[in-house]
């Protein structure tokens, strides 16, 4: 973004004269970052973490608001500064603590925002021996009644609403057969334990699974099997998903809700989601003829994601709402990662989660994954489609995932099919462009320059140059290779024609033919691969000698 949208943003993001804000113009950031005692980056971290946490931005003049930049960087880094804080505060959390980059695309100046996480129960955070608090614009050492507040704070355990027993229920609870699918996906899940699990009873399996505790039922156990007259047990929670079908008006035409046992009743979900086949508009051969709508992980990744993170005690359903060519996924609660962005950069587990008990139990039925990378796969998938990437709202205490059932812009799926190169960060770009959202200046200039896009600000769109990627349409196409089996019917067509085919005259039909980032040798290389396939699926055979092959068609009688 320009200096003036930036400083937009900051007032409207970051204003000077909110309480979890502070401006500061350093330019010299490797003399302030542990400088002069209360006047340094450190000291102003203290300082925000010792009441709830807050926003630095550093390279903004505190007065009047100018875009000064930071300068003088040296081998500080937005990955780094947050080790380094770490490392000159005491009991500074590392949890919520990273450092946001803004580089303006007119002036080239950079501004940093330091997100700074609230203090931890009972631990005053410390820069130079001192920990500090804010008095106006200045800082000064916390004050004894500011500090005994601290030290004095009640240390609360998050509570994991679903661990908890539900008193009172038994087996008899659960459904019959929600269990024996539950034994069969953890046999799946830990095939090693296979025999064990049939000599468990129900009571060591449920233990085993996580779904309940020394026997004792527990709210997770009731979502994924309990019966559905079960539910009482969870109090004023809300345990439904509700599937509602919508044409493209946003007008209701029919709608269905499914209670626990889940594990079994989200097949039914599914069921009701009319997943067509969807027919590409080709332009060439680079898309199959059709495909369905929504692939089935996608689908269950984000119903099963907001089973899994829906806040109970919020009392609203699971939403599935069906469009015409679009499905929205709902769940109460704010999203833990933080950001979309988070989440893919992390490709790991999370450090907290909403329901980790009923999550663990998902986890070894099968039903979500613990390495923590799906909602990166649900976005490759998407990739790999040609298909528009997920689109997550993630206002009003809400996580509304929107998968497409088609296409939007065809020339952005034939880049997507002709560029393999392309990287996650750029078709998440991409994906923006083809929806007419808004994207940053540096990112337009990154992806014009690569000849992805067109048009001029704000009214982009995917380059129908999709040569361009590649160089000039005639340079595309000779380095644009065919599949073998187009070489291969070459082949035959050939010696169909002649009669026979030797080495040369093989080398003769294809080496024009075969890609122009190919050297002489590797096209030999090719052509021989080729001729050795052929004969090996006893199509051709060599009726000449090893130096001088002469290639005929197999006669399918021949033994």
């Amino acid at each position: 973004m320009t200096e003036e949208e930036l400083h937009t943003y900051l007032m409207r993001t970051y204003p000077h004269e909110n309480d979890a804000c502070e401006w500061k113009g350093w330019e010299r950031l490797t003399s302030q970052v542990s400088g002069r005692k209360g006047d340094d980056v450190i000291s102003y971290v203290s300082a925000l973490a010792n009441m709830k946490g807050g926003v630095l931005v550093i390279g903004i003049a505190d007065k009047t608001g100018n875009i000064l930049g930071v300068k003088d960087l040296h081998d500080y880094t937005p990955e780094n500064l947050p080790y380094r804080l770490i490392g000159n505060c005491t009991n500074l959390s590392s949890e919520g603590l990273w450092v946001e980059e803004f580089i303006t695309s007119d002036t080239q100046k950079t501004v940093w925002a330091v997100h700074i996480p609230a203090h931890l129960p009972r631990r005053p955070v410390y820069a130079h021996k001192t920990a500090w608090q804010r008095s106006g614009d200045s800082l000064i050492p916390l004050r004894p009644e500011r500090e005994a507040a601290i030290l004095q704070e009640p240390i609360t355990v998050i509570e994991d609403w679903s661990r908890e027993i539900c008193e009172g229920a038994t087996l008899k609870d659960l459904d019959s057969k929600a269990i024996e699918l539950a034994r069969a996906n953890y046999k799946v899940k830990f095939p090693h334990l296979a025999q064990e699990v049939d000599e468990w009873s129900d009571k060591v399996f449920l233990d085993k699974a996580r779904l309940s505790i020394n026997g004792k039922i527990t709210r997770a156990a009731i979502i994924l099997l309990g019966l559905p007259e079960s539910v009482h047990y969870l109090a004023s929670a809300q345990t439904q998903i509700s599937w509602i079908l919508k044409d493209k008006e946003n007008v209701e035409l029919d709608y269905a809700h499914f209670e626990p046992p889940f594990l079994l009743n989200v097949e039914k979900v599914f069921a009701k989601i009319r997943n067509l086949k969807y027919r590409y508009m080709r332009g060439d051969s680079i898309f199959p003829e059709e495909v369905d709508m929504y692939d089935p992980y996608v689908l269950r990744e984000a119903l099963h994601n907001a089973i899994a993170h829906q806040d109970y005690t919020m009392s609203s359903r699971i939403f599935v709402v069906e469009f015409p060519e679009r499905l929205l996924f709902v769940n109460d609660g704010s999203f833990i990662p933080g950001s979309v962005e988070a989440a893919i950069d992390r490709d790991a587990p999370a450090t907290q989660s909403r329901n980790p008990f009923l999550a663990q139990a998902m986890v070894n039925l099968g039903m979500i994954d613990t390495i923590g990378s799906g909602i990166k796969r649900m976005f490759m998938v998407q990739r790999k489609r040609f298909f528009p990437m997920p689109d997550y709202d993630l206002e009003n205490q809400k996580v509304t995932v929107q998968i497409y059932g088609k296409v939007i812009d065809l020339e952005y799926a034939r880049l997507l099919a002709r560029n393999q190169q392309l990287t996650l960060s750029e078709i998440i770009l991409l994906d923006r462009v083809q929806k007419h959202k808004l994207i940053l200046d540096e990112d337009a200039r990154h992806l014009r320059e690569k000849g992805y896009i067109e048009g001029r600000k704000p009214h982009y769109h995917v380059s129908s140059s999709v040569a361009r990627v590649t160089g000039k349409k005639a340079a595309y196409i000779k380095n644009k290779a065919f599949d073998d089996e187009h070489y291969k019917r070459m082949i035959i067509e050939f010696i169909k024609k002649f009669g026979s085919a030797s080495r040369q005259e093989a080398d003769q039909l294809l080496f024009d033919k075969l890609s122009d980032l190919l050297s002489p040798k590797q096209k030999r290389s090719k052509v021989g691969n080729l001729l050795s396939a052929l004969r090996m699926e006893g199509i051709i055979e060599n009726t000449g000698s090893t130096s001088k092959p002469k290639w005929v068609l197999r006669d399918p009688k021949k033994p």
